[in-house]
């Protein structure tokens, strides 16, 4: 699959990299896994020289061995024989004293099952020789907890050591439109929401349907479910290298959300776990839920809601850890009837999540949300804010058009409308699958 977007992140590490030609720069890029970082730094730095440098998990003695031949075919220079990495890395650095070249370290947070000295040895260096350097360094990982504590935690040794930071993200709903397109010129609007819903963006996920030929709705459901699928494993593969032993709660906690259980209250009757710590947790530390307040609420109010932010991992609870006795007996095709029941129902909430995402990308508002009230009447779909202009959206959002109903929406939006008419101007609009 060619490159598609990243034009900010190509833009600013190239930036980066020039910069680095007078001083020493250290930029970390970050994202979930599969999301695209090593093919971003690839492409980045694509008609120059640079090292790059996958950390596998495996002896310090054999990952030195193999950047020494890596170091040697990319950059010409023999550095001999380690058995540290500290003492590579201060030859690198010392060899950038004279010449401006690109270390790229891959999964870098792999180095805590390596040598977790590793780090202390590399800011030591870091350190003596940046002020000479013309090294520009970047370190990619994709265990959000690990790099975190790495560069963020004021006790480790690489605290504030990073110049720049660039977290990926999803693609956006304009280039899988684009990516769509390319595979399938007459893509239909619920191609292009399961493409959306089963993939989130990500573009590993992206690769894997469209390379495949599951290039339609029905297709990309089917390839999804397939027996020998690589969508199968991927959740738990994934989530396992962030919770490592300790899943148990957290699964069941993910798969509550999945379900449509997104208060605390209903969190904890479906799981019977005390969800408090454990849904902070999953917020702060490992960034795989969202909590959200309907508009005009207080930042202490009460009235609060949990949702997945990942839409491959909600898809994946929803429709494969849910049903996991029948993947494990590889009755697929049982699960297959299943998405086909629910995708009406299912699909119609994933569209409001794409059209609100697709307001916020407009770069035109500063808050994009919905709203409801506490007995859970008068939902809205669509707040978008624009604190600036003084505009106000208020939108329905249904999967079929005549299914709209602007004389309702108006009644729901009654008390919005009285709280804020003198304050905006406020536009009432209705969305369905024809605006995608």
């Amino acid at each position: 699959m060619k490159f598609y977007g990243r034009e900010k992140e190509l833009e600013a590490l190239r930036k980066i990299e020039k910069l680095s030609a007078s001083y020493a720069q250290m930029t970390v890029v970050t994202g979930r896994r599969r999301i695209g970082k090593t093919t971003l730094v690839k492409h980045a730095y694509i008609q120059q020289p640079f090292v790059y440098l996958f950390v596998g998990r495996k002896s310090e003695t054999m990952l030195c061995r193999e950047f020494a031949e890596v170091i040697a075919n990319t950059l010409g220079i023999d550095l001999g024989d380690f058995s540290s990495f500290g003492r590579l890395f201060a030859m690198l650095m010392q060899q950038s004293k004279n010449t401006h070249f690109t270390l790229v370290l891959d999964e870098f947070q792999n180095f805590r099952f390596v040598n977790e000295a590793v780090f202390s040895d590399m800011q030591n260096i870091w350190d003596a020789h940046k002020a000479e350097s013309k090294m520009n360094l970047v370190v990619c990982g994709s265990v959000n907890t690990m790099m975190s504590k790495i560069f963020d935690d004021k006790k480790e040794p690489l605290y504030g050591r990073a110049n720049n930071r660039l977290r990926l993200r999803p693609f956006s709903t304009a280039i899988l439109k684009e990516i769509l397109g390319d595979f399938n010129p007459d893509f239909t609007h619920d191609d292009l929401l399961a493409l959306y819903m089963t993939t989130g963006g990500v573009a590993k996920y992206v690769e894997e349907m469209l390379t495949h030929g599951a290039t339609t709705k029905d297709a990309m459901l089917e390839q999804f479910i397939s027996y020998g699928s690589y969508f199968i494993p991927e959740g738990k593969e994934m989530l396992s290298d962030e919770f490592g032993k300790n899943s148990g709660n957290y699964f069941s906690i993910l798969n509550a959300i999945a379900e449509g259980r997104n208060t605390r209250g209903d969190i904890k009757s479906y799981t019977g776990v005390e969800s408090g710590g454990f849904l902070d947790k999953l917020e702060k530390e490992y960034d795989l839920i969202y909590r959200y307040r309907p508009y005009l609420a207080s930042d202490q109010s009460h009235n609060v809601k949990y949702g997945i932010k990942d839409n491959f991992l909600r898809f994946w609870f929803r429709f494969v850890q849910k049903y996991i006795s029948a993947v494990e007996i590889g009755n697929t095709e049982y699960i297959l009837k299943k998405m086909l029941a629910d995708y009406e129902t299912y699909s119609g909430k994933e569209l409001e999540l794409y059209m609100r995402q697709k307001y916020a990308e407009t770069g035109l508002y500063n808050l994009v949300t919905n709203y409801w009230e506490r007995d859970g009447h008068n939902e809205i779909d669509l707040l978008a804010v624009n604190d600036v202009e003084r505009h106000l959206v208020i939108g329905e959002i249904k999967r079929q058009a005549k299914r709209l109903d602007m004389t309702l929406l108006r009644e729901k939006a009654d008390k919005i409308v009285s709280k804020q008419r003198r304050r905006f101007s406020i536009e009432f609009v209705g969305l369905s699958m024809d605006d995608m």
